[in-house]
């Protein structure tokens, strides 16, 4: 009984540590969707650059858990269009975009989603497990 609860336990530890991660993933996400049009403050500047989250390995009771560890600078090319009235333009009247392609941030949340809905499934199926165990014990 206590083996199986212990390890029930650390699986549902082992998911919630994935549950977090996925979720600062989606923090992520949402940021750069939010900063997708914006431009620079000052004329031929940078504007906002996508960021991209980077997970690590992270010892969880009993397993192996993941979160993450640091978010980098996605060093991609900007994007760029040609807008002399604009306030952020260059000497040559282009405007830089960001690095941030509306499409692929949803194909990122949608995957983000399913990985902490699967984190979900594990704790579920782990808490019905030990309820299962209880009710056979019981008997």
């Amino acid at each position: 009984m206590a083996e199986i609860n212990s390890q029930a336990d650390a699986a549902m530890r082992v998911a919630a540590s994935g549950m977090r991660a996925q979720q600062a993933r989606m923090r992520i996400i949402a940021e750069n969707l939010a900063n997708a049009n914006s431009t620079a403050r000052t004329a031929g500047g940078d504007p906002y650059r996508r960021q991209v989250p980077v997970f690590a390995p992270k010892a969880v009771d009993g397993g192996e858990g993941v979160s993450m560890s640091k978010v980098e600078a996605d060093r991609g090319a900007f994007r760029s269009t040609f807008d002399p009235g604009h306030p952020a333009a260059d000497p040559q009247g282009y405007v830089k975009l960001p690095n941030v392609d509306p499409l692929i941030e949803a194909l990122d949340m949608k995957e983000a989603q399913r990985a902490y809905e699967a984190n979900l499934n594990v704790i579920e199926t782990a808490r019905s497990m030990q309820m299962r165990t209880l009710d056979l014990l019981r008997k």
